[in-house]
């Protein structure tokens, strides 16, 4: 069984993206675009939302046409066009789309957890609403979220106000891994504590 991995990064007040959508205060050099290279690339899919599917294709596709494009920049591009992607939208027509991508119009769990149920490397979803939507059913397994030293004051938090598979108080993690960059930025690896009574009789 494949796990869900939700990995995004997030400001040390709480936010994913600031006003307007700027992340340009993400510090993301090439030790760390390394270290997500060499975990993105044993993942068996990506799963995002319109938004942020849209967004990434807009400039992966051909990152690494250019010579400027850094050993980092150059591997994810290749990393990305080749990944199998699901997209999770209302707007865009459903069925096969460019660039490895399968649009799909909602979440359906039981859907999910078929996906979850095939052969290959775990699945990684991104995008603070469709992390929303996974939470609320209960359908991350693991959190690896990457904490950067800026407080960003406003914008899209990364962790909404809705209780993960609808249980009614906290639910306990087990931190697996823990590291901090040179530029500052802390990794915080965490596993849903699948024991916990938080979660009985909601994750069937």
């Amino acid at each position: 069984m494949r796990d869900i991995v939700l990995s995004l990064s997030v400001s040390l007040d709480g936010f994913f993206e600031g006003p307007g959508g700027d992340i340009s205060w993400h510090r993301v050099d090439d030790e760390l675009h390394q270290h997500l290279n060499d975990r993105l690339r044993t993942m068996g899919g990506f799963l995002t939302g319109r938004a942020t599917h849209e967004l990434m294709a807009a400039y992966w596709p051909t990152a690494d046409a250019g010579p400027a494009a850094s050993g980092p920049t150059a591997e994810f591009a290749g990393i990305w066009r080749s990944m199998p992607k699901t997209v999770y939208s209302r707007t865009l027509a459903p069925g096969p789309a460019p660039w490895n991508a399968t649009v799909v119009p909602e979440v359906v769990v039981a859907d999910v957890r078929a996906l979850k149920a095939q052969e290959g490397g775990d699945l990684v979803v991104g995008g603070p609403n469709l992390a929303a939507t996974f939470l609320r059913h209960g359908l991350v397994d693991e959190f690896r979220t990457y904490v950067h030293p800026v407080l960003v004051g406003g914008g899209t938090r990364l962790f909404p106000e809705v209780p993960f598979a609808g249980a009614d108080r906290a639910v306990g993690l087990r931190l697996v891994e823990s590291r901090t960059f040179g530029n500052g930025v802390v990794l915080l690896r965490h596993r849903v504590d699948a024991d916990d009574p938080a979660l009985e009789g909601r994750r069937q």
